[in-house]
């Protein structure tokens, strides 16, 4: 006798608020909106350390490093959630929006107060990472979860596909929201929000979508002990977010007297940096520009003296400076009778501006940005020295359209990987280009005693380019933090390591002086040179005594630096 086969009972498929072929397009609008938001998190991450800690190539590869490896951590922890897929998920977005929201706020703080910001940003990263690494698995759980609703006919003759298809949409949806977030971070989160707000409503965003997904569409997946949880865990998530957007100036204000100091006279946000200037009422005021120290009131004269006057030696009728947005060495180069125009090239033009009307930094560049002999170009100099050295004087044609007798170039630390370029072999080679017979070159190098790699390495890279070079350097207060953000409280003492506490030491400015050719220029000073209050023709010798001994013996020279490969940051 044969017995009748037996039919298993129908397991008990909850109902879904919406019809089971109508569940993967808000599931996919949320892994759009969600990778929008997990890209925001990896930008942000990136640009503050970038401006916090420098060398934005290291830290950009730590970051995406360490993220990309804890996604794939996240995925597999992600196995252990898929039997309650619907309250993982919500939990994950939660988690997420809280940490990825307070980041920028946390990363900050870190080195606002404690000086050190690396440690916090690979444990942020970490954390990201393995909640961006969780969302796929539980969101393809619960798309399957969807599909189970189907009538088994159906369900029978698709499922042979659907995997594939699912993962297909749920990439490509990723995908676009990866590109949608990477765009919206530099063109609409930075410019309108800024880096601290625009994390924390990035953030909210991400729970509401999350929470929203999970509490909507799959409600009745949930107990009410699960449903309790998710909507406080996601009501506090945004409590804390709203209060810290509303908190948020005052929080920035603390962070920058911490790093500042209380002495802080203006504080700007331009399209490209932050400008600080500080300084006590009555005494020179100290120019930020992201963190670094650009102009020490009291130092600005040493440093723009031993930069400005050596190159001078000789005919300088015709000036331009590379950089030098503050004025400051426009106003050494205006003390000169014979000067008769003086092109300025800098980026920014928000830190002209403040050159410009800020009127203790106008009183200390002698109001040498609006003397009629000066015109500024706001332009990168890398483009605007290339187009002024293949454009004729008709605007046609090989050949430069302006030839200078001296050429400054008064830039940030050749370690500061953002301006790099502007250490090449090709840029030196574009201001060879431009330069009048026996025209000069002088380049601020960086320290040539704490990174004599990274000052020899600029020596090289200048000969590469068919200069002939002098070496001599200078001394004056807070000569070595130009490389890296100052925390700049002057009262107490420096980690040299770090960069920490606060800064009254000094250390040395690093400079080369350069001609086209074979033969190097006079190292001296003008037989019409102004009175100075520092440099001197035996300050001169004595410097370039200085950066000859950090040569040493170092065996054959670094090689050049070049666009293709940049070997600054050793």
């Amino acid at each position: 006798m044969i017995d009748p086969p037996l039919t298993m009972p129908p397991k008990r498929v909850t109902r879904l608020p919406v019809r089971p072929r109508a569940v993967r397009f808000p599931v996919l609008v949320v892994v759009f909106v969600c990778a929008a938001c997990g890209l925001v998190y990896e930008l942000e991450l990136v640009a503050l350390a970038s401006y916090l800690i420098g060398d934005s190539v290291t830290h950009a590869s730590v970051v995406l490093s360490v993220m990309v490896f804890a996604m794939g951590v996240g995925s597999l922890l992600a196995k252990r959630l898929r039997c309650r897929a619907a309250v993982g998920f919500g939990l994950v977005e939660g988690g997420l929006a809280l940490i990825g929201g307070c980041s920028a706020l946390v990363l900050y703080a870190a080195f606002a107060w404690l000086g050190e910001a690396r440690y916090v940003l690979v444990a942020f990263s970490l954390a990201i990472g393995v909640l961006i690494g969780a969302e796929i698995p539980l969101l393809m759980s619960l798309i399957q979860r969807a599909e189970s609703a189907r009538s088994p006919g159906v369900r029978e003759k698709e499922s042979a596909a659907d995997p594939a298809g699912t993962v297909a949409d749920l990439f490509a949806a990723d995908y676009v929201g990866a590109l949608v977030g990477g765009l919206a971070f530099p063109f609409l989160l930075l410019p309108w929000l800024g880096q601290l707000t625009g994390a924390l409503v990035t953030g909210a965003v991400n729970a509401v979508a999350g929470g929203g997904l999970v509490l909507w569409l799959f409600r009745r997946d949930l107990t009410g002990r699960s449903r309790a949880l998710l909507i406080g865990t996601n009501l506090a998530v945004l409590a804390v977010l709203a209060t810290a957007t509303v908190l948020v100036d005052d929080f920035e204000r603390a962070a920058r007297r911490a790093v500042y100091g209380d002495s802080v006279r203006v504080a700007v946000h331009t399209d490209l940096q932050e400008v600080v200037v500080t300084g006590e009422r009555g005494s020179p005021p100290d120019l930020f520009v992201d963190g670094r120290l650009r102009a020490g009131g009291e130092d600005a004269s040493r440093y723009h003296e031993s930069l400005v006057h050596p190159a001078m030696n000789g005919p300088h009728a015709r000036v331009l400076i590379i950089g030098g947005g503050d004025g400051l060495a426009a106003r050494e180069v205006l003390r000169y009778a014979g000067v008769r125009s003086v092109t300025v090239v800098e980026i920014d033009p928000g830190v002209v501006r403040l050159a410009r009307s800020h009127p203790e930094l106008a009183a200390l560049n002698a109001n040498a940005l609006r003397d009629p002999r000066v015109r500024v170009a706001s332009a990168d100099a890398f483009r605007w020295l290339r187009e002024t050295a293949t454009t004729g004087p008709a605007g046609e044609g090989e050949g430069p359209r302006e030839r200078y007798d001296v050429v400054i170039s008064d830039l940030p630390d050749p370690g500061i990987s953002a301006g790099t370029k502007l250490y090449s072999e090709e840029f030196y080679g574009l201001a060879a280009r431009v330069l009048a017979d026996e025209g000069r070159l002088v380049v601020h190098a960086g320290s040539a005693s704490a990174r004599p790699h990274t000052f020899w390495t600029v020596d090289s890279t200048l000969r590469a380019a068919g200069f002939a070079t002098r070496a001599y350097s200078a001394y004056g207060r807070g000569a070595h933090l130009a490389a890296g953000p100052d925390r700049a409280d002057r009262s107490g003492d420096t980690d040299t390591d770090t960069g920490a506490g606060t800064d009254t030491g000094t250390g040395d400015w690093g400079y080369l002086l350069a001609a086209a050719g074979t033969y190097p220029p006079e190292l001296g000073l003008a037989p019409d040179t102004p009175r100075l209050r520092s440099l001197t023709d035996g300050a001169l010798v004595t410097g370039a005594r200085a950066a000859e001994r950090t040569r040493g013996d170092r065996g054959a020279p670094p090689p050049p630096s070049t666009l293709i490969h940049p070997r600054y940051g050793g």
